[in-house]
């Protein structure tokens, strides 16, 4: 009852003190909203310079600034403080994870090293996630391999180990801590079960699934079983699960719609959500699971009729709507429309008072985090990356690839060509840095943080064959795994 607090603040005629200053910024923290960020700024500019180098209240402030994704305020106090303890390191590091910016916590776990400092289970667990985020498996494993054994068999930390390596990609890895835990509970199953749906694995998935007793099976398994069922395309067994479930969540109803979404059953979809909202009131993601595979279909007049009912029933999810907005006007980009996408873009993104999230890829290749904006021209080697590039895109011309236009989401500048455009998304870039390298790696490994396109998708299948090379992709959906065969562990359902 977080405005039952900010009620008593009021009341408040004495001074704050280190005891009621950390409950304070921690309720603020929690909260995050305006009027939270408008009093926790207040309570941070009046702290009495007698604890402006107490540990408890200097930590709890980072702690609410990283809520309130204000990473450089944080981070100024975290530098101010002269004696720090692995509270302080952990509550910066999971503030960088909070606000995607993860591979910081690299810096700061080297940081403590050099300070002597000694982590705990809750420091490792943090870099694990850390870890998931970046999603890189040899930077994972160098994290790993310094974590002392006693932590590592930790039942908690082997659960988190087996998301981690599912998140990057080492379905093999995820298995082997699997097996070895002891005494598998619900959560060890729904994180292994989680790990197939993310790499394609839709039957080894269903598979384990069906091994866990009944009894034990919970709302979180039932909705990993149904992600990877829909990440497959495996619609009648999500449809004998759907059906076999007693009491269908709005989660569980959402993944079931994403699933026919991604196979354009719109009307079968469509009666589900009717179903759902005779006792419930209408559910934002349902919609935007309805919205994203009309994109996909380049459904123009089916994904302006969501779009429209979505700004109707949630005028307050702003972050939502710009999301969908970015998929309207990529459909009208699709069909050649790119007036009117930049017009609708520019028009609903002012209503809305948003911005748009840039798209970011991210790679290893060098031994440290490279990551890459699209048409970046920023790193030092960019004239070899593209020099890289313009050959490989020759070189997969001539195996019949062609580049799709109806993937380039703006009208053509000057000097630009669909070729110049697509070339220039960021996980290419990060493929040409890769193929670069000398030597060049045994796999390629790349993250992003939007889902990948259509053009990239085909453009790297031709790449891993043509280069005989193992590229695995995490996008903001599922991880892509891009065989020396030419074939995606997706097979293309994506």
């Amino acid at each position: 009852m977080p405005e039952k607090v900010f009620d008593l603040l009021d009341q408040m005629t004495f001074k704050h003190d280190n005891y009621t200053l950390p409950v304070l910024f921690n309720l603020c923290a929690q909260v995050a909203n305006d009027q939270a960020m408008k009093t926790g700024s207040q309570l941070l500019h009046e702290i009495p310079v007698s604890y402006r180098n107490d540990n408890v209240v200097l930590t709890s402030t980072i702690d609410m600034l990283m809520k309130f994704d204000d990473v450089e305020s944080a981070e100024r106090i975290f530098d101010s403080i002269k004696k720090k303890n692995i509270i302080t390191y952990c509550t910066l590091m999971n503030g960088y994870n909070i606000n995607r910016e993860p591979w910081k916590c690299f810096k700061i776990l080297e940081e403590t090293k050099q300070q002597g400092a000694v982590l705990n289970e809750d420091a490792w667990n943090i870099l694990i996630g850390t870890c998931s985020k970046v999603g890189m498996i040899r930077q994972s494993q160098y994290i790993i391999d310094q974590i002392p054994l006693h932590i590592l068999n930790l039942k908690q930390i082997q659960i988190s180990l087996v998301h981690m390596w599912s998140k990057c990609g080492s379905i093999k890895m995820a298995q082997s801590i699997f097996k070895s835990v002891h005494d598998h509970d619900v959560v060890t199953y729904n994180a292994m079960i989680n790990g197939f749906g993310l790499n394609g694995m839709g039957f080894e998935a269903i598979e384990l699934y069906r091994q866990i007793p009944n009894e034990l099976r919970d709302e979180v398994t039932h909705i990993c079983v149904l992600n990877a069922c829909s990440h497959s395309g495996l619609l009648d067994q999500a449809r004998n699960i759907f059906n076999e479930i007693s009491f269908k969540t709005t989660e569980i109803f959402t993944v079931m719609i994403d699933c026919l979404s991604r196979l354009f059953l719109f009307d079968e979809a469509q009666k589900l959500i009717n179903e759902y909202e005779k006792t419930n009131s209408p559910y934002f993601v349902m919609y935007m699971c309805l919205l994203s595979g009309a994109r996909n279909n380049r459904n123009r007049n089916l994904s302006e009729k969501i779009y429209n009912r979505m700004k109707y029933l949630f005028p307050d999810e702003k972050k939502g709507l710009t999301s969908g907005t970015i998929l309207v006007s990529n459909i009208y980009s699709s069909i050649g429309e790119h007036q009117l996408a930049e017009d609708f873009r520019y028009n609903q993104i002012k209503q809305l008072g948003t911005k748009i999230k840039l798209g970011l890829s991210w790679t290893d290749a060098s031994g440290e985090i490279v990551g890459f904006k699209a048409h970046d021209h920023s790193h030092p080697q960019s004239g070899e990356i593209y020099a890289e590039l313009g050959r490989l895109t020759s070189e997969l011309i001539e195996h019949g690839y062609k580049c799709d236009s109806s993937w380039v989401t703006r009208k053509l500048r000057e000097g630009e060509t669909i070729e110049s455009v697509l070339c220039g998304h960021s996980e290419r870039l990060a493929i040409g840095f890769n193929l670069i390298q000398r030597p060049m790696p045994e796999f390629i490994q790349i993250t992003k943080n939007l889902r990948v396109c259509g053009d990239c998708h085909e453009f790297t299948k031709l790449t891993a064959k043509i280069r005989q090379v193992d590229i695995i992709v995490r996008d903001a959906n599922r991880i892509h795994h891009f065989n020396k065969n030419g074939q995606c562990s997706c097979q293309d359902h994506f």
